[in-house]
């Protein structure tokens, strides 16, 4: 994930600990994490969970030797370690973490463990900076924080908390989505199946066209709401959440948070409201998108989240699925440039375009 840190400097352990939290959105607890540094700048940040006590060695390794190969195809310079929890479970992550990394190449900066506000560093043994009861620290006021909220960066107190904000909306609201739902299905039939009037600037008498400009009218008119702080009524969302069942749609608004720049916050709050309030059998592609404008934003603990919210609902969804792959690699977000569409086309004529003109 990425991170401002062209304004700050990270000179402690404690400002260390200080912007992990805000790197993942959360803050992490029975966890190893890794941050990844090209020079001096942060480009990668991944978390695990600890393994458990009973897992067998090989099992450790493996989650070593998967975050060594995913830093190296980052080509990361440098890799700062942090395991969060108890003394015997963390030491038995991270340090065959460390050799794995050494073993692609990565060098190891430092390795912290950090537990109820104390911090012990698996690389210093002098008792002068490093006791054997551990640093205490304080993130509260460090420049770290102080820059990333004023950045708007959150750090919610753990994993579950975030994921808590993906969560379907329930009770009377579900069941006014619910109705809003069969409201907007029966006026899309009703629109598809009418005759164009004459004159009729914004009907082709095309279905697939038709469904498209209605798409990017829906589309430009929420960005435009939640940029103004707003937000879709119900009637709005269920007609966005049927228009982006249909692939073509999906892939226009795909294309638009692609090229999204500083309306990228926007397309977040936007995807992620209608991921919450959309029917579940239509929440796969607004899960997806939010999964999109996530990964693109640097927020790879939400683009994870909302992969799984996708796939909760439908486990076929294809392109969650690649997305989920491309984010379990560390692809960037950059590859995925082009509308889905045109990359299926790409790899049927063995990467050819197929544009002619």
């Amino acid at each position: 994930m990425s991170f401002p840190t062209s304004r700050v400097t990270l000179h402690t352990p404690t400002d260390l600990l200080a912007a992990v939290p805000y790197l993942l959105g959360f803050h992490p607890a029975d966890s190893v994490v890794v941050v990844g540094l090209t020079g001096a700048r942060v480009v990668f940040t991944a978390r695990a969970d600890l393994p458990p006590p009973d897992a067998p060695p090989d099992a450790v390794l493996a989650l070593a030797d998967q975050l060594g190969e995913v830093l190296a195809g980052q080509r990361v310079d440098v890799a700062l370690i942090i395991g969060y929890g108890v003394a015997a479970a963390v030491t038995r992550a991270v340090l065959p973490l460390r050799d794995g990394l050494r073993g692609y190449g990565v060098s190891v900066g430092e390795i912290l463990r950090a537990q109820e506000g104390r911090y012990w560093s698996y690389l210093c043994d002098s008792v002068r900076c490093c006791p054997a009861d551990g640093t205490p620290y304080d993130v509260t006021g460090t420049e770290v924080a102080a820059v990333a909220t004023y950045a708007g960066r959150v750090a919610l107190p753990d994993r579950a908390a975030l994921e808590q904000r993906l969560a379907p909306v329930e009770g009377a609201e579900r069941q006014a989505m619910d109705r809003a739902t069969e409201r907007a299905a029966q006026t899309l039939a009703a629109d598809a199946a009418a005759e164009p009037a004459d004159g009729a600037a914004d009907r082709t008498g095309d279905p697939a066209r038709d469904r498209q400009r209605a798409g990017l009218r829906a589309l430009t008119l929420a960005v435009r709401r939640y940029v103004e702080g707003g937000r879709l009524t119900d009637d709005e969302v269920a007609s966005l959440s049927l228009l982006v069942a249909r692939t073509d749609v999906r892939d226009l608004c795909w294309s638009r948070v692609t090229v999204a720049g500083d309306r990228l916050a926007a397309h977040l709050e936007l995807w992620r409201d209608v991921t919450r309030r959309a029917r579940a059998d239509l929440v796969a592609a607004p899960a997806t998108l939010l999964g999109y404008a996530a990964w693109r934003s640097g927020n790879g603990a939400l683009a994870w989240i909302a992969v799984q919210r996708a796939l909760e609902c439908n486990q076929g969804y294809a392109l969650a699925r690649l997305l989920g792959e491309a984010l379990d690699r560390a692809l960037p977000p950059s590859l995925f440039d082009e509308r889905p569409a045109r990359q299926r086309r790409r790899r049927r004529t063995g990467g050819r375009s197929t544009r002619t003109g």
